[in-house]
């Protein structure tokens, strides 16, 4: 595991220490989670309006790969990583603010600016990742595309893990970089729309994470931080095996 010290094993009491350890529900946590919803209801609330299709030479050259489905689907570990890894209060509360503000700008520019994907038509392949594509075409609206609110969010997530543990923060970024690819091979998002939630992402850690000082991280939960990762990514993991089931038993989107 990245990082673990050997002087000092790993308890399953620990990691229930920090999965217990009280945090306050604040105002921007209330915000964040009823903001969310909102994606949808701007994408609905622009259908119909003149739309953008934000689209340069290198979106026309990129094909489509359903085999990116997969890691585009792991976005889902913007949201795991942090409440695994993250339990400082303070670190938490900016982090908090750094997602909230992503995702206001990002409303705020769907609404002003409308921009639509030109999604090709669903895979028809038999295979598992043909079929997790389509769930995600169903799934999605074809709005919202700049900036991309994905990358903005997986991109905040690496960068607040990385304060926490250098290690995991590393690979973190590694996985952040290919959930941007993937929006461009999954043809959810444009190149501009990458570089512009990119962006997004790094301000708003600029402005909430930048200056939070690394030795404000209790020892405790930088010595944990690994494990707490793996234990983020064993809740994906689990969250793809269901899926495989519904595929199994022939289930359709």
């Amino acid at each position: 595991m990245i990082g673990l010290a050997h002087d000092e094993g790993i308890r399953w009491s620990g990691v229930k220490a920090l999965m217990t350890r009280p945090q306050p529900v604040t105002i921007p946590m209330v915000l964040l989670f009823s903001l969310i919803p909102c994606y949808i209801f701007v994408g609905m609330a622009v259908h119909g309006r003149p739309a953008t299709v934000p689209a340069i030479w290198l979106d026309h050259a990129l094909p489509v790969r359903a085999e990116w489905s997969l890691v585009y689907l792991s976005l889902f570990l913007a949201a795991l990583l942090p409440v695994f890894v993250i339990h400082q209060q303070q670190h938490v509360h900016r982090t908090i603010l750094a997602f909230l503000s992503a995702w206001i700008v990002g409303l705020a520019c769907f609404l002003v600016f409308p921009t639509v994907s030109s999604r090709p038509p669903k895979p028809m392949g038999d295979g598992f990742n043909d079929w997790l594509l389509r769930v995600i075409y169903d799934s999605d609206v074809k709005y919202n595309c700049l900036p991309s609110l994905h990358v903005a969010q997986v991109y905040i997530a690496a960068l607040a893990c990385n304060i926490v543990h250098r290690g995991v923060g590393k690979v973190a970024l590694v996985w952040a970089t290919l959930v941007a690819v993937s929006t461009l091979f999954t043809k959810q998002h444009y190149v501009l729309d990458v570089v512009s939630g990119f962006a997004l992402g790094a301000g708003c850690y600029w402005v909430f994470l930048r200056r939070f000082p690394r030795d404000a991280i209790p020892a405790h939960d930088r010595r944990y931080a690994p494990v707490m990762a793996l234990g983020a990514v064993a809740t994906f993991v689990a969250m793809v095996l269901l899926l495989f089931a519904l595929y199994a038993a022939g289930f359709e989107p």
